[in-house]
């Protein structure tokens, strides 16, 4: 078995070793090679599970050895059924000899398509610093560029002001355009703030569901409204106040009964009151100005604009006397690739940074299409997205999963792509410090954006999260390059069904999460690896079916799944939830890097054995007001880096604390020990 074992890494570097020219070949609408691709996928998750049982096996007889079952004291039957060495043995040959008859023929296909070596985009010589602001020049030069549009669409605003009736003012343009930054700049307008009471911003994106639009613009900007429905809550927040309410990416051409759903309760507003929609489509903005007249047509930025956000991409911090003269004189060509749009031009600067000769800068010229109104910037995007390694390409394309416009919180973003096992190794450096390099340099060539620090009081103590956003063209990028392999679901259950064949990382956001579950396990096997369950409210028992999961956030009121099922598990967070308990046998998941538990207000007790969950790297308690104590022997966690909360409790509480492993910072002690291991990123 063994054998087979090193056989099977071996197979499965030659496969990678071609991906990139499989990959590019797919990118031409070669559909053979889009299937070779897909088969790939489903064996390397096979292939990673198998590899990950033998880590696991490994880990459960050294925590045999040291006693944790006896510690249990439940039937070892009960929490491992494969505990039997001879059965293990024969069970993985097994499952090793049927992977490597699949893998045999795929290398067959590889042949056949005579897929080629291509070596991948070097990792960057020298990271860029963690700690510094990530890269707004873009934003900068297209905020200045568009002052004329924005003090003439606030004029257009501020001359409603004795109107009755409801303006409606659409921004249309291409994608990347920047309709989105000149819709930020009229709503942070000094004269706009003055002169709305009631400021108001909501993100649409593909799907146009009435209620859920109310629902959120209602929560997101923190109104306080009571009603019946959630549109009854906006018509009462927005009654008789003189409001502006941003629509951004707008998609709904074909019902146009939605948008006058919507409308109708907006119409109570006091006068003055103004909509500003951003859309792509001239029929949207039609639909919701009920004339062809009235829409604001975004034109492109002019390419002394467009050449300056190059430049400063393409040449970062260097003076202008040392930029290469022969790079510069093609900055001009570069321009006219981007159509005018600051998006193409910061993708486009950011992959040139990487290119030092003329060569180089050609072969990306040659390589990318102008944009225009039938393409967009797709192309472009997708050219930037293929010029970095793989692991980044792998860590940003997972990033799918979330819905558009989601604020991701980027230091969980970094936990789940170590539960993932996205962040290469580096021997010497903790994966969080690679997570952050990576996440920095994706930020810095605009596949994140709207990076923020919000900083916010937690026992006395400033602390600061990070989030950050993408761009919904980007968004776009990411799911064309998963495919079906990342999926949202939302409000529409019926259109989950082809995804469930297929996803492995999913994120939902229905109150009754069971109904889609039980819908993938009637459609096929149960290969999440990821499963995001935003605002559920269930008790989720039957995630003990899908026995492949690494990353898990579930908020029901009681942790009812059995852990023997959750070998693969790296990340759990259960944040928020209602439980007063863990199990004590959640101590067998000797790969979970990530408990989170903040705000468990009904948390009374930690498991006894968590000094046995080795790998555990994070741990968050704050906010658990019943937390009485820890467990003994925390010491026992030599890879703890966070610990949020420490309850002394007592003498013993206080001499467990001094025993802490050092990688955590040093404590204080108030009626308990809090550790603040927020990193700025």
């Amino acid at each position: 078995m063994e054998e087979q074992h090193e056989v099977l890494k071996r197979k499965l570097q030659a496969i990678l070793d071609v991906i990139g020219d499989a990959e590019e070949q797919a990118a031409k609408h070669r559909q053979g090679a889009k299937a070779w691709l897909e088969a790939v996928r489903k064996v390397a998750y096979k292939a990673n599970d198998v590899l990950d049982e033998f880590k696991y096996e490994a880990l459960r007889r050294k925590a045999k050895a040291e006693g944790h079952y006896k510690a249990l004291g439940m039937d070892v039957i009960k929490l491992f059924p494969t505990h039997n060495c001879f059965v293990f043995r024969r069970r993985m040959a097994n499952k090793l000899c049927m992977i490597l008859q699949e893998i045999d023929v795929l290398i067959v296909e590889m042949n056949a398509f005579r897929f080629e070596f291509k070596p991948q985009p070097p990792m960057p010589m020298k990271w860029r610093q963690t700690d510094a602001c990530i890269s707004t020049d873009s934003v900068d030069i297209a905020e200045e560029s568009r002052a004329k549009e924005k003090n003439y669409l606030v004029g257009r605003l501020l001359a409603q002001a004795s109107s009755e009736v409801l303006a409606i003012l659409p921004i249309v343009g291409m994608g990347g355009l920047g309709k989105t930054t000149l819709a930020q700049l009229i709503y942070n307008d000094p004269e706009v703030q003055k002169y709305f009471e009631l400021r108001l911003w909501v993100c649409v994106s593909d799907e146009f569901d009435v209620d859920s639009i109310a629902d959120r613009i209602v929560k997101d900007n923190g109104c306080e409204a009571s009603g019946s429905s959630a549109l009854h809550r906006l018509q009462n927040a927005v009654s008789r106040k003189r409001y502006l309410l941003i629509l951004d990416d707008v998609w709904n051409r074909d019902e146009p009964t939605k948008w006058e759903k919507l409308k109708s309760y907006l119409q109570h507003g006091g006068s003055g009151s103004s909509v500003v929609t951003t859309t792509r489509d001239e029929t949207v903005a039609k639909l919701m100005l009920g004339t062809p007249e009235g829409a604001y047509k975004l034109g492109s930025l002019d390419e002394e604009c467009i050449g300056k956000i190059i430049k400063r991409r393409a040449f970062g911090s260097k003076q202008e006397m040392e930029w290469p003269d022969e790079l510069v004189k093609l900055v001009g060509e570069v321009a006219k690739r981007c159509a005018g749009t600051p998006l193409a031009a910061a993708a486009l600067g950011s992959l040139l940074g990487t290119k030092t000769s003329k060569q180089e800068w050609d072969a990306v010229l040659n390589r990318s299409t102008i944009c225009d109104e039938d393409n967009g910037i797709l192309p472009v995007l997708k050219l930037s997205y293929n010029g970095l390694p793989s692991y980044m390409r792998q860590c940003f394309a997972y990033c799918a999963m979330f819905p558009k416009d989601y604020e991701i919180n980027v230091e969980k973003l970094i936990q789940l792509w170590m539960a993932n096992g996205f962040i290469p190794e580096k021997k010497g450096e903790h994966p969080e410090i690679i997570g952050k390099h990576i996440f920095v340099e994706l930020a810095s060539r605009s596949f994140f954006q709207d990076v923020k620090e919000s900083p916010f009081m937690f026992r006395n103590t400033t602390v600061s999260k990070i989030t950050c956003k993408i761009h919904d063209l980007m968004h776009d990028v990411a799911m064309d390059s998963m495919g079906n392999e990342c999926a949202t679901i939302s409000t529409k259950l019926s259109t989950s069904e082809d995804v469930l064949r297929s996803a492995r990382h999913l994120y939902l956001s229905v109150r009754q999460p069971k109904t889609v579950l039980n819908a993938s396990l009637v459609k096929g096997s149960p290969a999440f690896q990821t499963l995001i369950c935003d605002g559920c409210d269930e008790d989720m028992k039957i995630l003990s079916k899908y026995n492949r999961i690494r990353a898990l956030k579930i908020n029901g009121g009681a942790f009812l799944i059995s852990p023997k099922y959750l070998h693969h598990l790296r990340y759990l967070d259960l944040s928020r939830s209602g439980i007063e308990a863990l199990p004590e046998d959640i101590s067998i998941l000797y790969h979970l890097q990530t408990l989170n538990l903040y705000y468990c207000g009904s948390l009374e007790r930690l498991p006894k054995g968590l000094k046995y969950l080795t790998a555990l790297r994070h741990l968050y308690t704050h906010k658990c007001e019943k937390l009485k104590s820890m467990p003994a022997e925390l010491g026992h966690l030599t890879s703890l880096q966070t610990l949020t909360y420490f309850v002394a409790g007592s003498c013993d509480g206080l001499s467990e604390a001094a025993n802490l492993p050092p990688s955590i910072k040093p404590c204080t002690f108030i009626a308990a020990a809090i550790f603040n291991t927020y990193q700025d990123i």
